[in-house]
This record gives C-alpha cells, structure tokens and sequence, in this order.
C-alpha cells in the first residue's frame, strides 16, 4: 500500500451527531488520497462505532478509531492523531466543523505548486447553528477574519487569525517545531500557528470560503464550541502563553524595554482618555451654551 497524500485528525468524545457530519464533510471530498484517524477521547466508543457504521461509505479502509479509555484531553489527542498517520500532509477537522467539497482539492494543488510554502490556509466561514428538534440548523453566517489579505504573524500576535479546519500543513512542521503543547487545554492551536507564523506569512487559498467553523452561542456541555464553552480558560491560557513568552525574551534582553514599553504605552491610555474626557466636557459647554443663546 502507498502512503495516502494527506491525513485527516479527527477528536472526538460523545458528539455522535457532529462526528457523523464530519465524516460525511471527510468523505464527500473530490480528492479522495487521504487517511484519516477519528481520535475518541474517552467517550462511547460504540457510538464513534455506530457512526462510522452508517457512513455513507461504511467500512472505509481509509478511516480508522483510535480510542482512549480515558479523557487525556483536546491536545494530547491531537497529537496522538498526529503520531498515528504517516501522511506528509496533516489537517486537523474538529468532529462539529466541516468542508467545501473541494477543500482538500484545492488545497493540496496549492501545495504541490508551492513547494516553498509552509501550508495554506482556506478562507473560512462562521457556521452560528442552534438546536432544531434532533439537529441542528444554521442561523446565520459570517467570513472569519475576511478584511484580511494575508496571514501574518503581526496580526496572530493579537489572537488567532485562522482555525484548523481551514488549515493543510506539512507534516514535517512537527519535526522542526515540535508537537501540539499538550499542557494547554485549548488555545493549542494558536499556540502552535504563532510558530509557524514566525518561520514566514502564509497565503489563503482563494476568497471562497471553503472550510466551515461551527459554532453554537446557546449550547453548553458535550455540544458546546471550545470558543463559547471555555471562554474563561482562553483567557487564562492566552495569559500564561504571553506571560511565558515575555520571560523568554527578558531572560535574553533584559526588564529594560519592557519597563519603558509598559509605562509608555499606560501614558498614552492616560492621555486618550483625558482627551475624551476634555472633549466631553467641551461639548457639554457649548450644547448648554446653544440652548442659553436660544432662550435669550
């Protein structure tokens, strides 16, 4: 058997109904050259079971079910899925997100043309969805970071700029920066496009959006997104992460720019705030002034 072009991991524990529009999303792809292996962190193993089961192409030697008897977490089951194929093109797909039918098409030909290229990001689009009955439909729809030309690393400094369901990379990235940090219990993504980001930019595929992020406002427990359901632990890691870094860099070069950086940078808050605050009470002055002149 020859090695399939790209390897497709998937994480999963108890979300039998998104796991089962993922592999549809997985199986109607045009490009039809890739593993994939759905990681089920600590869940039912019969349902990942099940769903597989009743794919639209059951028993598909392209897909296989590595499973933890226990929860060992977002990142430590990605990297698992990362360890557990061979492919020299890897993409995450989260078990509630989805693709263009020519994700995987398009960007693989992005690749092979640009051998110089780390990976290539698709334009994604934000799926908000509630609760329907037994699914769930979708209420409205937005592009993810669409002002954006291309990826770069001044912007991801401020948050994530791009999602792993629209993101094909080189497996041989892992080599050169490491795997996922198991230690985050999200954010591990960021955490990881901030390193590629800093070897160079990246180019999206197109201006069609063809990876789809799902993501429910009104949910919570096992169908809640990581984004809206551990909102306080984004905040938190992305903190420690910063905070990790900026000890890095003082470590080589010092408190000093810092120091100056932090004190300059409160000032200017100062400033704009006295500003505003001067220009309110400006226009307070002249209004009242208007209603005076008006009276007289």
């Amino acid at each position: 058997m020859t090695t399939p072009q790209v390897a497709i991991v998937v994480r999963t524990k108890d979300r039998p109904h998104f796991l089962r529009r993922a592999i549809n999303s997985i199986q109607s792809q045009s490009f039809t050259d890739w593993e994939c292996v759905v990681v089920n962190d600590g869940g039912d193993i019969k349902q990942v079971e099940l769903v597989l089961a009743s794919a639209a192409t059951s028993d598909d030697p392209r897909i296989r079910i590595l499973n933890h008897e226990e929860s060992r977490g977002r990142w430590k089951s990605a990297n698992a899925g990362v360890l557990g194929t061979t492919a020299p093109l890897l993409v995450l797909h989260d078990d509630d997100d989805s693709w263009h039918p020519e994700f995987l098409d398009r960007a693989t030909s992005y690749l092979s043309q640009h051998t110089e290229r780390d990976g290539v990001v698709a334009r994604t689009e934000i799926l908000w969805e509630s609760r329907d009955g037994d699914s769930f439909s979708v209420e409205r729809r937005e592009i993810f970071q669409g002002h954006l030309q291309d990826l770069l690393l001044t912007d991801a400094l401020l948050f994530n700029r791009f999602v792993p369901i629209g993101f094909l990379y080189r497996r041989e990235l892992h080599a050169e920066l490491g795997l996922y940090d198991d230690k985050l219990p999200v954010i591990g993504d960021w955490a990881f496009n901030l390193r590629v980001l800093a070897r160079g930019p990246l180019e999206y595929l197109s201006d069609q959006a063809l990876a789809y992020w799902h993501q429910r406002s009104d949910t919570s427990g096992a169908e809640s997104n990581s984004v809206t359901g551990a909102g306080r632990d984004h905040d938190r890691f992305d903190a420690r992460i910063r905070d990790s870094e900026l000890r890095k860099y003082t470590e080589n070069e010092g408190l000093g720019l810092v120091l100056y950086l932090t004190k300059f940078i409160d000032q200017r808050f100062v400033d704009v705030e006295a500003g505003i605050r001067h220009e309110i009470v400006d226009a307070s002055f002249w209004n009242r002034l208007k209603q005076w002149l008006k009276r007289r």
